[in-house]
């Protein structure tokens, strides 16, 4: 436990709540954590290391801000003290920007609601007073945050985020996600910082299972095969409803998630998720009728599976997110091969 961090009670968050004059909205997805140990699992498992950059969404009143600046404290310490037996390691987000030897950790808090993300500073100073010059809050949305870089169309739709984050690129996410925002946040801060290596997310416990579901389960998904175009995702633990303020009605569960290469395909990211759309939106039929309208027809639709070696007469939830990049690649080369012999028939 680091003796620079003092983390909040369930009296402390009551108290600057009534003291903002701060009613939890359901509009906001507004649950704040008021179990220290909960914020500490969240903690350890975002696993912050030397040189990373956190990127927090939905600090509220600062539960989970305070344990990741607890988190960043101790790992600063022991990253000082390997230094000096020799043994530091080289810093993974210092080699990913291309800079020597290891930086400093930073958090960046993205807070929607302007009260909480003016008040949060003041907690910060008063309770981490040693680390408040590694923390920025950013008064916004986290679905209009954007990256430096050409990321967007997060959902296959999306324009990219306007409001750039200030302190360098995050490395790693860290979250208490409202339930009807959370797969659209997590893909859309997933497309626009590549940076973004790992990650812990607390969600609702269905929304969880959803994220973590594999090809043939009963609740895989959109969710679950457009966050594997990213990353892989697992269940981590569950957290009862009893650990909020107020207390929801279902019990919520924490995923992490580790980034890895997206599947190879000459199709785009967009083109790949318009297939998982088509595919889940009408989850009963075969991929041969669920496909007809994006292919064009049935008749096509098949011949594209049968191209990318998928059986037409399979359902979308069998499918690994490999199988639709295959989908998406035939139908991506058999458009530009198209297009390549009308080129060549023009006198």
């Amino acid at each position: 436990m680091s003796q620079g961090v003092r983390l909040l009670t369930a009296g402390d968050i009551r108290g600057i709540a009534g003291r903002l004059g701060v009613r939890p909205t359901k509009k906001l997805g507004q649950n704040f954590v008021v179990e220290q140990g909960t914020v500490r699992q969240i903690a350890a498992l975002a696993a912050v290391r030397p040189g990373d950059v956190v990127l927090e969404v939905g600090p509220g009143l600062g539960s989970l801000t305070l344990a990741l600046l607890e988190a960043i404290s101790v790992t600063a310490d022991d990253a000082r003290i390997r230094e000096i037996c020799g043994t530091a390691a080289q810093d993974t987000a210092a080699g990913l920007a291309g800079g020597p030897g290891p930086t400093p950790m930073r958090l960046v808090a993205v807070e929607i609601d302007p009260v909480l993300a003016d008040e949060l500073p003041k907690t910060i100073a008063e309770r981490a007073p040693t680390l408040a010059d590694r923390v920025t809050v950013v008064a916004a949305d986290a679905l209009a945050v954007g990256g430096p870089g050409d990321g967007g169309l997060a959902g296959g739709g999306r324009e990219r985020g306007t409001v750039a984050l200030p302190g360098g690129l995050p490395t790693v996410l860290a979250a208490n996600l409202p339930y009807n925002v959370a797969v659209p946040v997590v893909l859309h801060l997933l497309a626009e910082f590549p940076t973004l290596v790992r990650g812990v997310v607390m969600v609702q416990a269905e929304v969880a299972d959803r994220m973590c579901a594999g090809p043939g389960s009963r609740v895989y998904g959109v969710p679950s095969a457009k966050l594997a175009w990213y990353a892989s995702a697992r269940l981590a633990a569950t957290v009862p409803r009893s650990v909020f303020w107020p207390a929801p009605n279902v019990d919520s569960k924490l995923v992490t998630f580790t980034r890895h290469d997206t599947p190879p395909t000459t199709a785009s990211r967009a083109e790949v998720f318009a297939v998982i759309d088509a595919a889940f939106g009408q989850r009963r039929k075969t991929l041969r009728a669920a496909l007809a309208g994006w292919a064009g027809s049935a008749v096509s639709a098949e011949e594209l599976l049968r191209a990318a070696d998928v059986d037409p007469g399979a359902r979308g939830e069998s499918l690994s997110i490999t199988a639709f990049a295959r989908i998406a690649r035939a139908r991506h080369d058999h458009a530009s091969s198209a297009g390549a012999e009308r080129e060549s028939k023009l006198p």
